[in-house]
């Protein structure tokens, strides 16, 4: 087992593997080491691990130390230093009149060496212009020449997605990506629609395209001659995401039906003709393909209906209504008694007199109503009040017959 950090020397870029040389580092610490281009400042971004030496595949080198205030002062010095090599570097192009675009210059971390980096369509013969380079700047000087892809990730900016560059935010190493990556996925061969900024087929059509090839082995190819449960057809279209197709039926071809793919027995795959001495099944042989509902699959939908009808509710201000108030006893009886006078002398119409007793006959009072003894009827006093004799005596209750 071999102790290594990983160091990455600058943002977005690849990261290498060095030897901590029995220092211990965290994320995020500067270091220097040392590289094939002389000394380096880099950022750790992966402390001190352990690994199985079969997993390198080349000698590590150490680590010379971690990075000092000095040191970032000097990296400073070196990013002024490149905008002024930078500008000298355009005007020399421009009076040899060189076919080159110039990207970046960069200074070497002990600020004897600066690399330029420019893309071109075609070779370059640009030793006239190293020269006076060199006798400019009064430093070693490199020129190397890059793709569009590599361009765009030193310079940056916003993809059709809105979001930054990937080759200039977690892009370690380019893929290789094709035109059949974006026929596989269906999406549209419009050069503008599939390419980035740098002018090549996006990075990101490599990201899903493993999910899409797996689906495409359990999907039927366009125009399969396939059956169905409700009889037999030829796909029109796949939905490799849902994994769905659209059949044109022989007994309905103006309307396209859609089945999951598990519904779907490809009896013919791809383009072609009806295989010869083919009998379509009977009906109910079909129906057996037909997919059975599954309950996990509509609880989401049941849940919906419940949260829309609640919605619903909330929107149409539709307010419960109100209980009634809690009667107490005494209001219990009041009611009562008045229910039973109502019962004992209906109202007559109004303008009609009440009536009188005939002349001779006497006028009898109205039986008292029973009760349980011990018990006594509310509103007792008040009722007696209603048959006192004349002279201000109170009469006493008739007897009972």
């Amino acid at each position: 087992m071999t102790q290594i950090i990983s160091v990455r020397f600058k943002s977005g870029g690849k990261e290498y593997y060095f030897s901590p040389n029995g220092l211990q580092f965290q994320p995020g610490q500067g270091v220097v080491v040392e590289t094939s281009r002389g000394m380096e400042l880099g950022e750790c971004v992966k402390g001190n691990t352990m690994v199985d030496e079969m997993e390198l595949l080349a000698p590590l080198r150490p680590v010379v130390r971690a990075a000092t205030p000095e040191d970032y002062k000097a990296a400073e010095r070196n990013k002024e230093k490149e905008e002024k090599a930078f500008a000298i570097c355009q005007e020399k192009i421009a009076q040899h009149g060189l076919d080159m675009k110039l990207v970046e210059a960069q200074y070497s971390f002990e600020g004897n060496k600066v690399v330029f980096f420019f893309t071109s369509e075609g070779r370059v013969d640009f030793r006239a212009l190293v020269k006076d380079l060199a006798g400019a700047i009064h430093a070693r000087i490199e020129l190397r020449q890059i793709g569009v892809r590599d361009e765009a990730r030193m310079l940056g900016g916003l993809g059709i997605c809105g979001r930054p560059f990937c080759c200039s935010q977690f892009l370690d190493e380019f893929q290789p990506v094709s035109i059949k990556m974006a026929k596989t996925q269906n999406l549209s061969l419009n050069p503008t629609k599939i390419s980035g900024t740098c002018g090549r087929l996006m990075c990101c059509l490599k990201y899903e395209q493993d999910a899409y090839e797996d689906l495409v082995k359990h999907a039927p190819k366009m125009d399969s001659f396939v059956e169905t449960p409700d009889g037999v057809g030829t796909v029109s279209s796949v939905n490799l995401l849902r994994q769905k197709v659209n059949v044109r039926l022989e007994d309905d071809p103006e309307t396209p039906h859609c089945y999951h793919n598990c519904e779907v027995c490809v009896v013919r795959s791809g383009k072609g003709k009806r295989p010869e001495g083919y009998v379509a099944p009977p009906k109910e042989e079909l129906e057996k393909l037909r997919k059975q509902p599954d309950p996990e699959e509509e609880a989401p939908v049941r849940q919906e209906s419940r949260l829309a009808a609640a919605l619903s509710q909330v929107l149409s201000h539709d307010e419960p209504e109100s209980a009634p108030a809690p009667v107490s006893e005494q209001e219990e009886h009041r009611s009562r008694n008045r229910r039973r006078r109502g019962r004992g002398t209906p109202q007559k119409p109004e303008g009609e007199k009440p009536d009188q007793p005939k002349q001779g006959e006497k006028k009898t009072p109205p039986a008292p109503e029973q009760k349980a003894e011990g018990e006594k009827k509310p509103g007792r006093n008040r009722h007696r009040r209603r048959h006192r004799k004349p002279g201000g005596g109170q009469g006493q209750a008739p007897a009972q017959q």
